[in-house]
């Protein structure tokens, strides 16, 4: 979720004394408060259209009387027009919506001034007024930057600023030139509209720009208003603030230094350096509700990013039955101008508690102790005790709410007979709870029980809770669940801080029990998908996460292994089942059970004759041969009855 637009407006006088402080809350409602005063509110304004078109940024018009940069002649006297033009505007607070308007409000006046349209089509993302004509200047998410005429109230340019949306916006000390950025950042020439410089930006959507210096740290070199200058970059989900140079060489597009925060940066504020030798102090408010207080001299490049020299806590002091102090979230903070106190806002944005502290950056490390809620029944006192409350006549008629012409009777108040009637007389039982709900015709079982599954919203904050008190009946309670979108949207929820930690318990489950690694591999994978951006600006993340790394590897190296062998245990599982399955069927008994034969004579009569025509055949074969063999005889012997006799061996010869 994005934080609540705010901004400090800058004082008069040529000094930068933030002395209103005004921001916008979730409710859509405008609230500025006199710093200066003890954040006393001084205005509440609440927009038509505050549901619909939802205030995304804010910007105070610039102070009067303001010296240029790089002008070293005695300013021109103005006239009493001019004059009186500057002192409209400077109450001027310009407030970009959702749905691509701009209205202008005047918090000399508490009321809406002009209104701003026909510019972008999409939700404005940053606006920033040009500090010395009546220009303002915006970005959406359309991918235009448009530049404005509040006077006419009409678009003076609009040109394209990125093939994404750009989401900021910064004019340069002299107003000649203007940065925008998406992801990259572009420096523009306001007079041309073209790009001047490119420079590499950040991995994420960039969400605040802010010059650094006014002159050039090198000071033989002539000044041409914007070479040599430095300027500041953070983004979302990133917890390193970029510094760069812009040169006059084209080829350095990188940053020359940056600043590490414990998480994204929310609100930047700086002391400009106006000499080589003094440093600039920059104040830093994260997301997690610290403040960080850096101090560096910008004189060129610095591999490492830089740390801190004091981080400011704000907690409660633990009292009321509760000894654990709960921290306090910053909201804002502003250099004051004398550069050695800060302005600090902490709370919430509906009402918040604005403190003047000095600054003690000997310490590393600071933790103010505020009774925050002590603080606010006192502001809540004092305005009580100026509402009167009117005494009303008890013959006053009562006008309520209802259908016109509809006469509702008012009760008047009991009399004393009535009174009389209902005290209970000496002997009678006293009516019981459940009969008293009876009369009150409250339907007991319409009246939901408290109970069920913890919402995700809940549930971010239990594992917070169980994660920061090591309860490992809630980190249990959480951490057993299931469903998938509830991981995702818990891990979501989650603050930035916890991240590490969570990643940590994981570990450690993974480790201790490997049965639970099918639920503990879902918060991962929810971690690791939502939080990379985080996880990839730790500077410490090899050693942090080296323990999960190496039993990840481990694991997955025994998974080929595993596979072959689940494989393999499939293969005779299912052979082992087939051979049951075989076994288990019953053995077929092959003996018939019915028998059927068919008793033909046709059939019987033909097998006969053809038995009886083989024996038959054979009969008459050998019949055949001894007929033969007695016609030699006969023959024989008729010869020798004749006289007959074997011719003579010449006789036969010649008959031959």
């Amino acid at each position: 979720m994005a934080a609540p637009p705010c901004a400090f407006s800058p004082g008069g006088g040529g000094g930068r004394r933030p002395c209103l402080f005004a921001a916008c809350g979730p409710d859509g409602r405008l609230r500025v408060w006199d710093a200066a005063a003890g954040g006393r509110l001084r205005h509440e304004y609440v927009p038509s259209a505050h549901l619909s078109a939802a205030c995304t940024c804010l910007a105070w018009a610039p102070p009067e009387g303001r010296q240029l940069p790089g002008k070293d002649g005695p300013q021109r006297k103005k006239r009493k027009s001019e004059v009186g033009e500057v002192d409209k505007q400077l109450d001027i607070l310009a407030i970009g919506t959702a749905v691509g308007s701009i209205l202008l409000y005047s918090t000399v006046k508490g009321e809406l001034q002009s209104k701003l349209d026909g510019g972008h089509d999409s939700r404005v993302n940053c606006v920033r007024w040009h500090p010395d004509n009546c220009c303002l200047y915006s970005c959406s998410e359309d991918k235009h930057i448009v530049e404005w005429n509040t006077q006419t109230c009409k678009v003076k340019c609009k040109w394209k600023g990125d093939n994404s949306s750009v989401t900021c916006l910064c004019i340069s000390p002299d107003g000649k030139m203007l940065l925008s950025a998406g992801r990259t950042i572009k420096l523009w020439d306001l007079e041309t509209k073209e790009v001047y410089r490119h420079f590499t930006g950040h991995a994420t959507s960039v969400s605040s720009l802010i010059f650094t210096t006014v002159k050039p740290m090198n000071e033989s070199i002539p000044f041409d208003g914007i070479t040599g200058l430095y300027f500041l970059s953070g983004a979302i989900h990133d917890r390193l603030l970029s510094v760069w140079q812009i040169r006059s060489d084209r080829k350095e597009k990188n940053a020359v230094m940056s600043f590490a925060v414990t998480d994204e940066p929310i609100f930047v504020d700086l002391t400009v350096s106006e000499v080589k030798e003094e440093p600039v102090k920059l104040a830093v408010v994260c997301r997690d509700g610290q403040l960080h207080l850096f101090e560096h001299i910008l004189n060129g490049y610095c591999k490492k990013p830089l740390t801190s020299n004091c981080t400011i806590q704000i907690a409660t002091p633990g009292n009321d039955g509760d000894s654990t102090p709960k921290p306090v979230p910053i909201l804002a903070a502003a250099f004051c101008t004398d550069k050695q106190s800060l302005l600090l806002v902490y709370g919430n944005t509906s009402q918040p508690v604005i403190e003047k502290v000095s600054l003690n950056t000997s310490e590393p490390h600071i933790c103010l102790v505020r009774d925050i809620q002590k603080v606010l029944s006192l502001k809540t006192d004092a305005a009580l005790t100026k509402v009167k409350t009117p005494v009303v006549n008890s013959d006053t008629k009562v006008l309520v709410p209802g259908i016109p012409g509809h006469s509702t009777a008012v009760k008047t108040p009991a009399s004393g007979k009535e009174k009389k009637k209902n005290k209970r007389k000496p002997g009678e039982t006293e009516e019981s709870i459940e009969e008293r709900l009876g009369a009150l015709d409250i339907d007991v079982s319409k009246v939901k029980t408290p109970g069920g599954l913890p919402q995700t919203d809940s549930l971010a904050v239990l594992l917070v809770q169980g994660l920061e008190s090591d309860d490992a009946e809630i980190l249990n309670k959480v951490l057993n669940t299931r469903k998938e979108n509830i991981v995702k949207n818990t891990v979501a929820r989650m603050p930035i801080y916890a991240v590490i930690p969570l990643l940590h318990e994981l570990t450690k489950r993974l480790q201790g029990n490997p049965y639970s690694a099918s639920l503990m591999v879902r918060w991962l994978k929810s971690v690791f998908t939502l939080h990379a951006s985080y996880l990839s600006t730790l500077p410490d993340l090899i050693p942090q996460l080296g323990m999960l790394y190496q039993l990840m590897e481990s694991r997955v190296k025994t998974l080929q292994k595993l596979s072959r062998l689940h494989g393999r245990l499939f293969i005779l599982a299912s052979q082992v089942a087939a051979s049951e399955a075989v076994q288990d069927v019953p053995e077929v008994n092959q003996t018939a059970k019915l028998v059927y034969e068919d008793e033909s004579s046709e059939e019987e009569g033909s097998d006969d004759e053809m038995i009886a025509d083989k024996d038959s055949d054979e009969n008459w074969d050998e019949d055949e041969e001894k007929e033969e063999q007695s016609d030699e005889q006969d023959m024989t012997v008729e010869k020798e009855i004749n006289g007959d006799s074997d011719l003579e061996p010449e006789n036969e010869s010649e008959e031959e």
